[in-house]
């Protein structure tokens, strides 16, 4: 817990003072989360502003604070499918749509100046995102908060608002299709190598 039970009572009973301290509090932690959720940096902050609105218009809501942060996730999950529903909705191949990162590994190695420790981090970040975009838009958020957020089982219960053992039957079943796309990735990239040219 980044901020006291009292901070968050005082922000639900309606002072902006301690609602603005939450929002500093946990902005840097929710704008983390949703940029790994929704892989497209430029709009973290629009996804971020969205989750700190329904914030402030359903704070009077929460039933104690000490469910507060579950809540707060629950809320940056929602935010983040909402986006990415718009956003396939609306899907365009286009050159903006890569992400900077993408943007910046294309010219460093059309330049010849990534740096090999660089240029892994970066194969394996790009690895990752793409097993992830491989799998549904549930199953990347589900995994993203337990594996890269580290949220026990617990708080992932209180915010899919189901048991725990539903919760890792979910988390079994999202692993394997990770895998199974690693799988399918794997037996591409081999009969590139070996197809004649």
């Amino acid at each position: 817990m980044l901020v006291d039970y009292e901070l968050i009572k005082r922000a639900r009973d309606g002072d902006g003072a301690a609602f603005n301290e939450l929002v500093r509090a946990y902005r840097r932690r929710i704008l983390g989360t949703i940029a790994r959720l929704i892989s497209h940096p430029e709009d973290v902050e629009d996804v971020g502003q969205e989750v700190f609105l329904r914030l402030y218009f359903s704070l009077d809501q929460l039933r104690s604070a000490e469910v507060f942060e579950p809540w707060l996730y629950r809320l940056t999950a929602n935010a983040a499918y909402d986006y990415l529903r718009k956003r396939r909705r609306r899907m365009e191949s286009r050159m903006a749509d890569l992400s900077e990162q993408q943007v910046m590994l294309a010219d460093a190695q059309a330049g010849g100046r990534v740096d090999s420790d660089d240029s892994e981090r970066k194969r394996i970040r790009e690895t990752v995102d793409s097993l992830l975009d491989a799998v549904s838009e549930e199953d990347r958020v589900l995994l993203t908060l337990k594996e890269v957020e580290g949220l026990s089982l617990k708080e992932l219960g209180t915010i899919y608002q189901v048991n725990e053992n539903a919760l890792k039957v979910r988390l079994f079943r999202a692993r394997q299709r990770v895998l199974k796309a690693f799988n399918n990735a794997g037996r591409k990239q081999a009969k590139r190598v070996t197809s004649p040219r």
